[in-house]
């Protein structure tokens, strides 16, 4: 979360892609509550700091690949369903958005946010529209 912080205080125009594995490998494999529940904590100061150091037009997408539970039983991921939260200063609502069956919407939504045309016979429709 620190480079993320670093990253969103610059000024530059492109994809600051994060993958906060710690969760999942130190954590939800190793069925290890107590290191999870410290670890959400510590995530959620960070995102504090992040919220402000974001600018007017950024964009902050939070979401998941996979559930890991680290209450279940066994190493394997689990099934619940994932998060899709999105933040940008520039925002002028909030509020929850249509359940979607597939994690193309967020590449979708990338796209459009950048200017770049989807790849030909891929799925998922950009909800860009929908986060303003």
């Amino acid at each position: 979360m620190e480079q993320t912080i670093e990253m969103a205080a610059k000024d530059f125009r492109g994809l600051c892609f994060v993958n906060l594995v710690d969760f999942d490998a130190l954590w939800g494999h190793r069925r290890n509550v107590n290191g999870y529940a410290q670890e959400i904590e510590r995530f959620d100061e960070k995102l504090g700091i992040l919220e402000k150091a974001v600018g007017q037009d950024d964009l902050v997408i939070l979401t998941a690949d996979h559930g890991n539970d680290p209450t279940y039983i066994g190493t394997d991921h689990t099934r619940e369903k994932v998060p899709f939260l999105a933040y940008s200063p520039g925002m002028k609502g909030h509020g929850e958005l249509p359940e979607t069956d597939t994690f193309a919407v967020i590449g979708a939504s990338v796209c459009e946010n950048f200017g770049v045309e989807m790849p030909e016979g891929t799925i998922g429709e950009s909800i860009l529209e929908k986060l303003q």
